[in-house]
């Protein structure tokens, strides 16, 4: 199965280790890294969503950090 995960948070470096840790357990880059400035807090954001094949079957209490 296919497995999407979307990361987000503040630009910082935090942002980057979490998307190294995601591509160092198996996560793919799935298109281009989003950037926008969240005006309710004054601060940019960046996003970038991963994807991973895995074994099994899908279900929704599927933890998908943990795979």
């Amino acid at each position: 199965m296919k497995l999407y995960r979307f990361l987000s948070d503040d630009d910082t470096s935090a942002f980057c280790h979490k998307v190294s840790a995601a591509l160092n357990k198996g996560w793919a880059l799935h298109g281009d890294p989003t950037y926008a400035f969240d005006a309710a807090r004054g601060v940019m954001r960046c996003g970038q969503a991963v994807v991973k094949e895995v074994p099994g079957d899908y279900h929704p209490d599927l933890k998908l950090g943990e795979q």
